[in-house]
């Protein structure tokens, strides 16, 4: 057995030994709490335990370290490719993917095609508020359901060129409504609003600062107009003007970059936070163990 192997298994039977032993003399590590409202289970804090008015739940339990497994699972990544790490993976990306094909399937398939030309079936078996009365143009419908069908035939070997042609038609669709969609979000929202007044006047009276952010947005903008403009040679006063542009694009790509790295440590802290205070309850932010 290598050194290194050697030094990480150590490691995880102390780490496994300082789980158990934390769990045998916790009060309550990774327990929930439910209490009956309504006829349904809605999860309490776990201070409100010792009143004996709250049930414990060993669905909600058992979701607590499955989650924290694979929460660890993921975090051994952090020292290298794993089995762990691997298994998680696999399992998440497949529970994702059949999740989201049953939400498809109920939320789209069932009430946008079979519910169009099968009203009065569908009505009696999956939406009971479905009208049973087709929509005029209602046989319009078969043609997404024909281009479904057709899609499936990838899963032939033989009949792989088939699926090509509702792929080219979904993919083109597609394309032409998020082009508009683009056009309208990412080009004509941005131009109407760097269109601004370079002398903003509030109540009466001259905004110094904000008229200074709207004059640095405005030459920020020509500037990066400038970077892209080919048609004249860069150099002298374009050059200069062109390379203030790459300090405001450099400026932006960095904000934005900074913005997402930001985001992925709130996911990092709240994985965090769900290990140290549902999980090993070391922490208690909100308060929900006092009197435990």
């Amino acid at each position: 057995m290598k050194r290194e192997t050697r030094i990480w298994t150590v490691l995880f039977l102390v780490g496994a030994a300082l789980l158990a032993y934390r769990a045998s003399t916790s009060t309550g590590m990774g327990k929930a709490y439910v209490q009956q409202t309504d006829g349904a289970a809605v999860a309490v804090k776990a201070s409100e335990a010792i009143t004996g008015t709250v049930d414990f739940s060993w669905s909600r339990t058992v979701g607590i370290w499955v989650a924290a497994m694979f929460t660890l699972c993921i975090f051994s990544f952090l020292y290298k490719d794993n089995p762990f790490y691997k298994l998680a993976e696999s399992i998440v990306v497949g529970v994702s993917a059949a999740y989201w094909m049953v939400v498809g399937f109920w939320t789209v398939i069932i009430p946008n095609l079979f519910g169009k030309l099968f009203p009065a079936w569908v009505q009696s078996w999956a939406m009971p508020g479905l009208s049973s009365v087709h929509d005029d143009g209602w046989y319009w419908n078969f043609i997404p359901l024909l281009l479904g069908a057709m899609l499936l035939w990838r899963l032939a070997p033989k009949g792989t060129w088939i699926s090509r042609w509702p792929l080219a038609f979904i993919i083109g669709t597609t394309a032409g409504i998020r082009l508009v969609g683009f056009i309208q979000a990412d080009f004509v929202s941005q131009i109407r609003n760097s269109i601004i007044p370079l002398a903003v006047m509030e109540n009466g009276a001259f905004d110094f600062w904000k008229s200074v952010s709207n004059i640095v947005l405005v030459l920020g903008i020509l500037a990066c107009l400038v970077y892209f403009f080919f048609s004249v040679e860069h150099k002298g006063i374009v050059k200069r003007v062109s390379t203030v542009g790459i300090w405001v694009l450099m400026i932006t790509f960095g904000a934005a970059f900074g913005y997402t790295v930001m985001g992925r440590i709130a996911l990092l802290a709240i994985r965090l936070e769900f290990l140290f205070d549902d999980w090993l309850w070391l922490i208690d932010p909100a308060g929900k163990r006092i009197g435990l």
